[in-house]
């Protein structure tokens, strides 16, 4: 592999000349940037990273650090990041806390070694269980930089980016509501999460809003995954009257679906059905369910925008907190 000292003995041009031309300046030439990156390419350079990171202090590397790679949302977001990370010219290093705080804990410590210049992140279900904040404030005193989303810490002063939960269940809730659903059932399986209780309060909001309608909203909380088909078909069995459903996480619309078509509801004409969660239902579920959709890519793409402005900024930043839009996408389900 070629050195950069002897890529300008080539060229003939200075190894300032050779650098600088690599790294985009505007001080040389479009013909000298083309003719160097061109020999580069020729006598496949690389650059000497561990120099560079010696050199600027910097890994030009982040870290990520996910509750759930097998969840469809996180698998959309992480693929946000690292597009838009590799677009940005850095690398990510991925992490799994498996929704446990020591896992996330022990991530952080290992990764701000040196490892990384600032860390990605949603907090895991213990974490935001047991309001445990410590390492993540730790890791702000070594003035490494935390970007949250979706699953965020009030107490933690960090750049966030999130979708407007609240509102995105109140607009979902407020369109069964204006179908005339009178008896429906919000399906909470994420109640210990920040987002399930935003998007529950943003159910029962619009019932209130809407009280002329007359309109009433049981809330079902299951804990546990395993227990969603049982729970909800006895729920069913016992409540002949709900005529409308909404699921606030991704897999119980889902599986409410499946239920109430067993069951022989007729689909959207005595029970309309809402779920939240991305597109990758929709295949394998007849009739099409109707969604809130969360545009996971765009919350990676504008995660990683956020984070590299602070770690690129010469002067401190204010925190931000980004929200991502949200759609309603009403198919089959749904009148």
């Amino acid at each position: 592999m070629i050195t950069l000292k002897e890529l300008a003995e080539k060229l003939n041009v200075s190894i300032s000349t050779v650098s600088k031309a690599l790294n985009g300046s505007s001080e040389i030439g479009e013909a000298t940037v083309s003719r160097v990156k061109e020999a580069a390419k020729l006598y496949n350079y690389k650059p000497n990273r561990a120099a560079l990171n010696l050199k600027n202090s910097k890994t030009k590397t982040i870290g990520v650090i996910i509750p759930d790679i097998l969840n469809h949302f996180f698998a959309k977001v992480l693929f946000g990041i690292e597009k838009e990370s590799a677009k940005l010219g850095y690398n990510i290093i991925t992490c799994l806390s498996n929704e446990l705080y020591d896992k996330e804990a022990n991530s952080l410590e290992l990764l701000a070694n040196g490892s990384v210049d600032g860390f990605i992140m949603s907090i895991s279900e213990e974490t935001q269980v047991t309001n445990k904040t410590d390492h993540l404030k730790d890791i702000l005193d070594q003035k490494i930089p935390i970007l949250m989303f979706d699953r965020v810490a009030d107490a933690i002063d960090c750049d966030k980016v999130v979708i407007n939960d609240f509102q995105a269940a109140y607009n979902a809730t407020m369109h069964l509501i204006k179908e005339g659903r009178k008896n429906m059932l919000l399906i909470n399986n994420i109640d210990g999460l920040s987002v399930g209780k935003l998007r529950a309060k943003g159910c029962f909001k619009a019932i209130e809003d809407a009280k002329h309608y007359n309109s009433n909203l049981t809330e079902l909380k299951i804990p546990k995954i395993s227990e969603l088909e049982k729970e909800i078909n006895l729920f069913l069995k016992n409540n002949k009257a709900i005529d409308g459903i909404i699921s606030i996480d991704n897999i119980s619309g889902v599986i409410a679906l499946n239920t109430a078509t067993k069951k022989g509801y007729n689909i959207p004409k005595e029970l309309s059905i809402i779920g939240f969660s991305d597109d990758n239902v929709l295949p394998f579920t007849s009739p099409k369910l109707s969604t809130v959709t969360q545009h996971s890519d765009a919350i990676g793409e504008a995660s990683v925008q956020l984070l590299i402005k602070r770690l690129e900024s010469k002067e401190p930043l204010e925190t931000v907190v980004k929200t991502i839009d949200f759609s309603l996408n009403l198919r089959e389900t749904t009148l």
